[in-house]
């Protein structure tokens, strides 16, 4: 197949640092073009891939310093349509910004949702183009939306070979992702406290969070179990991850898929986390980590983390949420909507644990995927 993938232009594909929809186009294109597909990847130009490379800007806006992504956004889908005839299928990570564009185009479009979808003012956009074949990350991300076209759910993948398998736990807890209320870092700092456990802090700031991070988490740093150690890359992100007992994730919003579940179980390191979102879909409880409706059951949980194979995590990523099953489920989403069968399918019908239906937290306004 000829595919368009368009990218989100915060970071270049794949990212140095942090950046979730952007490394999950990475590992989606890598697969892709090593299947014989023909891809053309719209991005920053500063990205690297194996893919037709279309330089939509000359690098990633966040390092940039460029806060608005909307005029770059609407630029890279200006390029992609106009050359849709080049291609059997364009697959947009773009969000909503797409639906205009993929309605007036003969060629198909797969527009994956890779943000939330309880943000009510973005819901117009979505009821006027109907016709849309949307792509789900995870069940919970639509659960309340089962009247939209809805092509099927595919969890994001990981390239494995980015992470390496660390048999042994280490001496610490780690949370790794951005310094944001609904990321639940002060919940993440009182688990640790409480279970007199150190806590390693990998996570970037991002100007809208300034704030935040300066009034509310920097004085909880000096707590000498605490320690941040900034932004990693992916090599550090790897052995950060790899040397903790534990993943922290006690998030407070509805997350639609938290790719650095994935990442630390891909390490064989569980993850402690809230019973928000997408979390009873990638965690399997009391075999790769434990879901808890309460800080006093996270604490409770780090005691019991010897019960956990930490072989059975890589095993859970090796199987479920690997580029490779990743592309597997694209493949069949693209030939699905060329045939004009596409239907409201889930990964979770074939390979899921039992789910359980969690609550939705109140609304913000952040849309990151990890």
């Amino acid at each position: 197949m000829k595919i368009a993938q368009i990218a989100p232009l915060a970071e270049p594909v794949p990212p140095d640092g942090y950046g979730g929809t952007e490394r999950v186009v990475a590992g989606l294109v890598e697969e892709l073009v090593r299947r014989g597909h023909e891809v053309t990847l719209f991005a920053s130009g500063d990205s690297e891939t194996s893919a037709r490379l279309v330089p939509v800007v000359p690098r990633g806006l966040r390092l940039a310093g460029v806060r608005d992504p909307m005029p770059a956004a609407l630029l890279a889908l200006g390029l992609a349509y106009d050359r849709a005839a080049d291609f059997d299928v364009i697959h947009s990570h773009l969000d909503y910004p797409t639906l205009p564009f993929a309605h007036r185009s003969p060629t198909p479009s797969v527009i994956t949702c890779h943000g939330r979808l309880d943000l009510l003012h973005t819901h117009a956009i979505f009821e006027a183009f109907r016709d849309a074949h949307l792509v789900s990350i995870s069940d919970n991300q639509r659960r309340l939306l089962p009247h939209w076209h809805w092509a099927g759910t595919v969890y994001n993948g990981i390239d494995l070979a980015n992470f390496t398998f660390h048999p042994r736990p280490g001496d610490y807890l780690a949370f790794l992702g951005r310094i944001a209320p609904e990321k639940g870092i002060e919940d993440a700092i009182t688990v640790a406290t409480l279970a007199g456990m150190p806590l390693k802090i990998a996570a970037k700031v991002d100007p809208a969070d300034a704030a935040y991070y300066r009034d509310v988490i920097r004085p909880l740093l000096d707590h000498p179990l605490v320690e941040y150690v900034g932004e990693v890359n992916e090599r550090e992100k790897d052995a950060f991850l790899g040397g903790a007992c534990a993943l922290l994730f006690p998030i407070r919003w509805p997350e639609p898929f938290g790719m650095v579940m994935v990442e630390a179980m891909a390490t064989g390191t569980p993850v402690i986390a809230g019973r928000f979102g997408s979390v009873p879909e990638v965690v399997t409880d009391g075999v790769t980590g434990f879901i808890g409706d309460s800080l006093e059951e996270m604490v409770l949980a780090i005691r019991r983390l010897d019960e956990l194979d930490r072989a059975a995590c890589r095993a859970a990523v090796e199987s479920r949420f690997s580029a490779q099953a990743m592309a597997d489920g694209y493949e069949r989403v693209y030939r699905a909507v060329l045939a004009g069968a596409d239907r409201s399918c889930s990964p979770a019908e074939e390979t899921a644990p039992p789910r359980v239906a969690t609550p939705v937290a109140a609304a913000n306004g952040h849309s990151d995927p990890t």
